[in-house]
């Protein structure tokens, strides 16, 4: 089979296609022949050999951990109905997802709905449960004026899409002249360009202030978002994809008469089903089709460009890599 190696951590061009033995599933495992592998802002710090939430892989390693295709072969004791179903998995803490074939515990697949396809149901597995255990965590409501910095994202996507069926008016930041001409036509009631000046003093004319903001970005963004929450507004932390997170203190919360809290990890680990429970409502959310994930693809053998891509934000909603193109 075809997969990209990680021999060496460093940068992009560290990915390389190479052939490898084909996969045998062991026992309670299936394997998948791969139609699309998910690529997370995660896989980058990985590949740099960064520590963070997840331990570096002893290398060399395939990088990846979400993947939907075809069960082509089952191990002793996987139930032989897995066979020749579509499923999508998430492989956690293993990788191994940048390949033409992938093995997974049954216990991790989903079934991928009729309709849905490969890139798709990869999305919903990955960064669609943290969107919906983010939406889960704080509903929006049709009162509610919902500013989502990096809408442009995989996930920032799905949080516009999740205010919007809620009836909540929307405020999708991003930047770059074509992201916002594609969130424009998500129907967003305000897009603006963080990377302009004054981008928050046009939320603040339009709306007098937001109520609710889903910060995966950070850093200076998510500063001036926490400025905006009018009283009684509140700030949902996921990320910082600036570099670092949003600084505030108790002084903040107090005088602004604001929330801030963090919700991945145990908070959304709580959540019903833990993470697999989310993982099922969100592929459910795109059977639906109250979610349409947005999606750049590459072919496999262009993992590194992908990366480039990801790391420069030149990519625009959830990074897939396709090994049949």
């Amino acid at each position: 089979m075809h997969a990209i190696r990680l021999s060496a951590f460093g940068p992009p061009d560290s990915l390389v296609l190479d052939e490898l033995p084909d996969l045998s599933p062991g026992a309670g495992q299936v394997r998948i022949a791969v139609e699309a592998s998910g690529v997370h802002l995660l896989d980058t710090t990985l590949r740099r050999g960064e520590p963070g939430p997840v331990p570096l892989p002893e290398l060399p390693t395939v990088p990846g951990r979400e993947v939907a295709g075809t069960v082509d072969a089952v191990g002793e004791g996987a139930a032989a109905d897995w066979l020749g179903a579509r499923v999508v998995a998430h492989l956690g803490t293993a990788p191994g997802g940048y390949a033409e074939q992938a093995v997974a515990p049954g216990g991790a697949l989903f079934r991928v709905p009729d309709g849905v396809g490969a890139d798709a149901a990869v999305a919903a597995v990955g960064t669609g449960r943290t969107a919906q255990g983010v939406l889960e965590l704080e509903p929006p409501t049709a009162d509610d004026v919902v500013l989502v910095p990096a809408a442009a994202g995989g996930l920032g996507w799905l949080l516009v899409q999740g205010a919007q069926a809620a009836g909540a008016t929307v405020v999708a930041a991003a930047r770059g002249e074509g992201k916002l001409a594609r969130l424009a036509g998500l129907g967003a009631d305000l897009v603006v360009d963080y990377g302009r000046p004054g981008w928050d003093a046009a939320v603040r004319e339009a709306f007098g202030g937001v109520t609710l903001v889903y910060d995966g970005v950070g850093g200076q963004v998510g500063r001036a978002a926490l400025e905006l929450l009018r009283p009684g507004g509140r700030q949902v932390l996921f990320g910082w994809s600036a570099g670092a997170p949003t600084a505030f203190d108790t002084g903040d919360v107090v005088a602004r008469a604001i929330t801030v809290g963090w919700s991945l990890g145990p908070r959304m680990a709580a959540l019903p089903g833990g993470i697999p429970g989310l993982a099922g409502r969100a592929l459910a959310r795109v059977a639906a089709g109250a979610w349409t994930p947005l999606i750049t693809a590459y072919p496999l053998a262009e993992a590194a460009r992908a990366h480039a891509d990801l790391e420069q934000r030149r990519t625009m909603g959830k990074v897939v890599l396709q090994p049949g193109a």
